[in-house]
């Protein structure tokens, strides 16, 4: 195995894979949306996985949470920026959307409960309701089943990143 190399930050690098960038209004007028995106980046990004066919099935089906996440966003103006890179056997996502005050307080609030001890027995709770899952219970699933770690970082102008780094090689040994 090589040398592994850190950022700044004391963090492993990770290679850039594939980015995809479109107009916020143009993504959210179609919900299908996500499901293109993620279908298109999953199959990119796992041709050179052990199990190519289980990798691209997971990280397609936890990037189009995601996705799903960020497509009901209150922001008509900006760009949404869909970024993979890897490191070993997680590969990270980067998903750069607008939004506003409001909503980058959800996500940073959202986030932070995420890694709470109390994060599983709160999904479980959610998941046995009998009401539609919220954005907030779509990031605990992404934590929970797909062992996912995440973050909210500052972007430029009215726009988070949420940083979803996805261990799903691991997932499969």
């Amino acid at each position: 195995m090589g040398a592994v190399h850190h950022n700044v930050a004391g963090e492993p690098a990770f290679a850039a894979m594939i980015q995809v960038d479109m107009e916020i209004n143009t993504f959210v007028s179609e919900w299908r949306h996500c499901d293109y995106v993620s279908t298109y980046m999953a199959r990119m990004v796992s041709q050179n996985r052990s199990d190519s066919v289980r990798h691209s099935n997971l990280f397609s089906s936890a990037f189009n949470e995601l996705l799903e996440v960020a497509f009901r966003t209150r922001h008509a103006d900006g760009e949404l920026a869909c970024r993979v890179s890897r490191h070993g056997a997680t590969d990270r996502i980067e998903l750069t959307l607008p939004c506003v005050a409001e909503e980058r307080q959800f996500y940073e609030e959202a986030v932070s409960q995420v890694a709470g001890f109390e994060a599983g027995e709160r999904y479980l709770g959610s998941v046995s309701g009998d009401l539609a899952p919220s954005r907030e219970v779509v990031l605990l699933e992404l934590a929970i089943d797909y062992n996912a770690t995440l973050r909210v970082e500052e972007a430029d102008g009215d726009a988070i990143k949420i940083v979803v780094d996805l261990p799903l090689e691991d997932l499969q040994n």
